[in-house]
C-alpha cells in the first residue's frame, strides 16, 4: 500500500492479524503475545510518525487515540527475599572468586547481565569506589561476543560501590594477574573483568548457567539472574533510598520504570499486614 492510502482501519486489521490464531506464532508455536504485537506496532508507528513529520501524509494512522491496542500485562517483578539473599551471600564464600565478584556486583549495583560481562578493569575507580558502565555485551548464536553502546543516555552511568567490594575486586585482580603470568603468551589481554580461562571475554550466557547451578546446589529457590537486579532495587527502596537515586543506579531514564519496584514493595507490605491480621484476629 502507498503511505497516503493507509488508514487507521488498515492498522487495526494489522494488529488483529498479528494477534490472531494461526497467523503468526512465537518460538514455542503459540500465538503472539500483546507485548510482541506492540513491538511490531512500534516499528510501524516510527515509520508513520516520520512520514507525518515530513508531511508525506496528512494524518498519522497509527495514532493511539484511533486504535484499540491489546493491553500488555507487566510481568510480576521477581525478587529474592531478604532471607534468600542472606543465604545466597553466605554460600558465595565457597565459590570461585570471579563468581563471587560477579554476584556481589549484580546485587550491589543492579547492573544487567550484559553490562556486567562488558566490564573492564579500566571501568573500576579503586580510589573513589566507583564503577563506570559504558557498554553492554551480547552474543548471537553462531557469532562471537560483541559490544554495544547503551540503548539510552541514562544507561551510561557511574555507580558507587561499597568498600568491601573494592577489597574483593583487588583480591580478584591479583588472582587474575597471577593466572595471566602462568599462561604467559597464551593469555589474551583484553582488560576484561570476567573472562574465560585464557583471558578472552566471557560468554554473556555463562553467568546465567553458573547462577542456576549455584542456586540448585545451595537449595535456594530458582529465579533468573536478572532477579538480582530487581532485588537490588527493592533492597535500596525498602531501606529508604530516594527513588531517583535508585533509578540513576539502574540506568532508568523514566521514574515510571523504577516505580514498579515500589508496587512490589507495597504488595510485600500488604502481605506483612495480613500476617499480623491472621495472627491477632480472634478466632471464631
Amino acid at each position: 500500500m502507498k503511505l497516503k492510502d493507509i488508514k487507521p482501519i488498515h492498522v487495526q486489521r494489522f494488529i488483529q492479524m498479528l494477534g490472531g490464531e494461526g497467523v503468526r506464532v512465537d518460538k514455542k508455536g503459540d500465538k503472539l503475545s500483546p507485548a510482541t504485537v506492540k513491538r511490531y506496532l512500534t516499528v510501524l508507528k516510527s515509520i508513520m510518525t516520520q512520514a507525518y513529520k515530513l508531511e508525506l501524509i496528512s494524518q498519522n494512522p497509527t495514532s493511539s487515540s484511533k486504535l484499540y491496542i491489546p493491553e500488555v500485562i507487566e510481568p510480576e517483578v521477581e525478587i529474592f527475599t531478604k532471607e534468600e539473599t542472606a543465604q545466597m551471600l553466605s554460600c558465595l564464600d565457597s565459590e570461585p572468586l570471579m563468581f563471587q565478584v560477579l554476584i556481589h556486583l549484580a546485587i550491589t549495583t543492579g547492573c544487567r547481565r550484559g553490562e556486567l560481562v562488558a566490564l573492564k578493569w579500566s571501568n573500576i575507580n579503586f580510589t573513589d569506589n566507583i564503577i563506570t558502565i559504558r557498554q553492554s555485551n551480547y552474543k548471537l548464536k553462531g557469532e562471537s561476543v560483541k559490544s554495544k553502546n547503551p540503548k539510552t543516555k541514562g544507561s551510561s552511568r557511574d555507580i558507587f560501590i561499597p568498600v568491601y567490594l573494592i577489597e574483593l575486586l583487588k583480591q580478584y585482580h591479583t588472582e587474575q594477574s597471577e593466572q595471566a603470568l602462568t599462561l604467559g603468551d597464551k593469555w589474551v589481554n583484553g582488560d576484561w573483568l570476567f573472562t574465560q580461562v585464557d583471558g578472552s571475554v566471557m560468554n554473556p550466557h555463562t553467568p546465567t548457567r553458573q547462577f542456576t547451578k549455584f542456586l540448585k546446589k545451595n537449595n535456594i529457590p530458582h529465579r533468573k539472574l536478572h532477579a538480582l537486579r530487581h532485588t537490588s532495587a527493592t533492597i535500596l527502596l525498602s531501606s529508604g533510598t530516594n527513588i531517583k537515586t535508585v533509578a540513576s543506579r539502574l540506568g532508568h531514564t523514566q521514574l515510571s520504570t523504577t516505580n514498579r519496584y515500589v508496587h512490589a514493595l507495597r504488595d510485600a507490605d500488604e502481605a506483612a499486614a495480613q500476617t499480623f491480621e491472621n495472627l491477632i484476629k480472634p478466632k471464631e
